[in-house]
């Protein structure tokens, strides 16, 4: 275990797999507190807080769906009942509709968006309200390849992520003063449960794609986080931190794409 985070508290909403949970553990790691958030995977929410405890850290779960208001308050409220004060929120859950524009609904734009950006605005400012008056803390959006490619059938998605990095930008100006920095970290072709799905064989398919030759894993995400929440990035905020291998910086050249 690390003490880098040693002492600190933190809320990692959607944890309960892929990339939350390697939030979470790496912030364990390093020896912060974790509440581990889930809407409806209560399972995987206490996998995640086992595999915390085998660590020797300390975490509880706590259920909300951080597209309802209620539901944050009430998750705010039990993590802080538990902890006392919150010093980190990662704002990692998210979910997407692959769908064309031409059909999707308006319930699911409003599914996408109300988790993936209002769910962030609303943990952001409920998690800023407390930190300004425990003398700062850190704040974590997780975003995406959309935030700066144009993904085919993932319009809501793509729109939530590109929104997500300008709010990013706009609270990390605003919440300076009370000594909150606001970060978003953008992953690249992660491997995960859900992205195992999206291909036969994806992480060759992304591999091939990504200059550093490998796909992305949870841990790779949990680690920037990690740093980027510790007293070591201190003078760092309002940025996006990319986690991808290169895979959105390298360009694609004609000669390149499948000609099968």
């Amino acid at each position: 275990m690390g003490l880098e985070l040693e002492g600190r508290t933190a809320l990692v909403t959607g944890a309960s797999k892929g990339v939350g949970r390697g939030i979470a553990l790496e912030l364990a790691k390093a020896g912060a507190s974790v509440a581990v958030n889930y809407n409806s995977d209560e399972q995987g929410a206490r996998e995640t807080v086992a595999a915390i405890e085998s660590l020797g850290g300390a975490a509880f779960a706590v259920r909300g769906n951080v597209s309802h208001s209620s539901d944050v308050d009430s998750l705010f409220g039990e993590t802080l009942r538990r902890f006392g004060r919150l010093d980190i929120i990662v704002n990692n859950a998210g979910v997407q509709t692959w769908k064309p524009l031409l059909e999707l609904s308006e319930a699911e734009w409003d599914h996408v968006l109300g988790t993936n950006l209002k769910g962030a605005f609303l943990c952001t400012q409920r998690a800023a309200l407390s930190m300004k008056d425990t003398g700062g803390g850190s704040i974590i959006n997780i975003g995406s390849g959309s935030n700066k490619w144009p993904f085919p059938n993932l319009v809501d998605y793509t729109a939530s992520k590109g929104g997500l990095e300008n709010f990013t930008k706009v609270a990390a100006v605003e919440l300076g003063k009370y000594k909150i920095r606001v970060n978003c970290v953008a992953p690249g072709a992660i491997e995960i449960e859900r992205t195992r799905q999206e291909a036969g064989d994806y992480a060759a398919a992304w591999s091939r794609l990504t200059p550093l030759g490998r796909i992305g894993l949870p841990a790779d995400v949990g680690t920037v986080v990690a740093f980027l929440v510790s007293d070591k990035a201190e003078f760092v905020t309002g940025q996006t931190i990319w986690v991808d291998g290169g895979l959105f910086t390298r360009p694609v050249w004609p000669d390149e794409y499948d000609k099968s």
